[in-house]
């Protein structure tokens, strides 16, 4: 036996044992790969270079947004957890007992006890004072272990616990951060939603054009009773190589973000968010994806009716 007649033999054995549906498949999955590689030869270089680039530039204004929001997050709840509820316990209360009472609070995270003889002593100088009488009361520093746990603690304290004089928040400063961040939040959601609206836009478009230089030929497979996944598939296919493909190139803009906040958050002396700079470019790829072969799926079952 001949060496091609023993290759012959060897591949009629694999193909016995291989089930005609996979190789079927596999050749349907091949053709649909080249239709949509042909597609956007179709579409011609100067005009893919248009809706990827400015699919990017939508995918890079999200990323911006979407990691400033992570890092004005982390900041401001750096921020917030910073901010002390002070609480001034009245004269000839043993303010140790008054700590003992605020530490049954279970949203207290730590108290520390300024007394007033230290508080008098840093201040006396600072003003020149010569006075004997110590005119400070003591003082304790409650820090919560949340954020949004401060207003319920102040609350708690003034209203369970004894011997408090007064208490203090820097409230307006705690609100103007949550202000902030809640503004960056609600930019970042808006700006998702703008770029879905305008990628599925700009995909649409682009594959109707392609669908109108094909008219005939889409028309031609359907009269054949070629299936409407085949014609389906490799504009979709189509719809989301824009997405990838400007997904890769948003990346690059966004590391530059990604190095000044880092500054900032060197400057403020707060750790960046662990892993913040690969969720966002995950995210990005995911939207690009989807929304681009999102507008494809639209145009097809707007216009072609399979």
């Amino acid at each position: 036996m001949t060496s091609s007649d023993k290759t012959q033999n060897l591949k009629s054995q694999v193909k016995r044992h291989i089930p005609k549906g996979w190789l079927s498949e596999l050749r349907i999955t091949y053709r649909l790969i080249m239709e949509a590689v042909n597609d956007i030869r179709r579409t011609g270089l100067m005009m893919n270079l248009i809706i990827i680039t400015l699919i990017a530039a939508i995918l890079t204004i999200f990323g911006a947004l979407f990691r400033t929001a992570i890092s004005s997050t982390k900041l401001a709840n750096s921020l917030e957890s910073v901010l002390e509820i002070s609480v001034y316990v009245k004269p000839n209360v043993d303010a140790k007992l008054v700590k003992d009472q605020i530490e049954q609070i279970k949203e207290v995270k730590k108290i520390t006890l300024i007394p007033k003889e230290k508080s008098w002593k840093e201040f006396q100088p600072t003003l020149g004072i010569t006075m004997t009488e110590n005119p400070l009361p003591d003082v304790l520093r409650v820090k919560v272990k949340k954020p949004a746990d401060t207003i319920p603690v102040l609350n708690k304290i003034k209203s369970t616990c004894t011997g408090v004089e007064d208490v203090g928040y820097a409230k307006e400063l705690g609100q103007k951060v949550q202000f902030i961040t809640h503004i960056i939040n609600t930019t970042a959601v808006i700006s998702v939603i703008v770029v879905a609206l305008l990628t599925i836009t700009i995909i649409n478009n682009t594959i109707q054009l392609v669908i109108q230089s094909r008219k005939e030929e889409i028309e031609i497979m359907r009269l054949m009773g070629v299936s409407n996944r085949y014609i389906r598939v490799p504009f979709l296919l189509q719809g989301a190589f824009y997405g990838c493909v400007a997904g890769f190139i948003s990346i690059i803009p966004l590391n530059v973000v990604q190095g000044v906040l880092l500054k900032i958050h060197a400057f403020a002396m707060v750790p960046s968010p662990p892993l913040a700079q690969n969720v966002v470019i995950t995210t990005l790829m995911i939207i690009g994806i989807v929304f681009g072969a999102g507008g494809s799926w639209l145009s097809i079952k707007k216009h072609l009716q399979v």
